[in-house]
Order: structure tokens, then sequence, then C-alpha cells
């Protein structure tokens, strides 16, 4: 089977079960983001985690040796994300991209926050004028080093 494949199953269950990344999350033992990435294929999950996370789905043994597989991570195809929710986090980047990197260069150097050793979290922000959308990065500083 391939990842695409267990994804779209995976995908499929989810809907015809009712289930909410968050519920598949807590049956894996994992926090809800890095659950939906490993399930979307852009992480693997451990033989304890898979298992849990099919027997939540009703879904077969070959799905979890998918789920295990090392990913191809980065899944979008095209350079500009087409989908209107990624071309905004793509716009931010675009028109933020460069104020980030200068605050961080201030704040703690040259280097680079770690995509590897890193975290990330969505929540809901209460406001008057409509909810709103908390998006947090949290990555380790890595300096460059001199030799």
């Amino acid at each position: 089977m391939t990842r695409e494949d267990a994804t779209r199953f995976i995908l499929e269950a989810k809907q015809a079960k009712g289930l909410t990344f968050e519920a598949i999350a807590r049956a894996v033992g994992r926090h809800v983001v890095w659950t939906t990435a490993a399930l979307l294929g852009q992480a693997s999950m451990s033989k304890e985690e898979a298992h849990s996370a099919i027997q939540v789905l009703g879904l077969e043994q070959d799905v979890a040796l998918a789920l295990q597989s090392f990913p191809m991570k980065g899944s979008l195809e095209a350079s500009v994300p087409v989908d209107p929710l990624l071309y905004r986090l793509h716009e931010i980047t675009q028109v933020y991209g460069t104020t980030i990197k200068a605050i961080i260069h201030e704040m703690f150097g040259d280097g680079i926050m770690s995509a590897i050793d890193f975290e990330l979290s969505i929540g809901r922000v209460p406001d008057p004028h409509g909810e709103r959308v908390k998006v947090t990065y949290n990555g380790k500083f890595l300096p460059y080093r001199k030799w």
C-alpha cells in the first residue's frame, strides 16, 4: 500500500466515523498537530501509535505499516498553493518573512529556527468582531557555527 493510499483510507474512515483529528490524537496519545501530520503522511508513527490509529479508525494492518514508513516531507505540489487557506499562510511568509527573520536575528543572533526540534499549535481566540485563529511556531534556535 502506498502512503497516499493509506492517507485516503484514513480520511475516508475519519469522515465515515465522524471522528476529529483531536479524537484520533487522544487515541494515539500524541498532540493533535503531530498526529494530523502523521496521518497526512508528513511524519512516521511507531508501531504502537499506528496500531492505536487504525484501531480507532477501524482500518487494516497494511495502513498501520504505511503509517510507520518514513515520509517524503513536503506535500504541496505547486510552488504557490492555490487553496485559499494555504495561500494565506504562504502570503504571510511573503509579507512578514523578512520581518520575522530580522527580529529572530536581532533576538538570537545568526541562525535558524529548527523545523525538526519544533512544535506547532493552533487555537481559537474569541473576539467581538469574529473569532481569530492563533498559530504558534515553537522551534529550537540553531546558531550557525564557525569552523
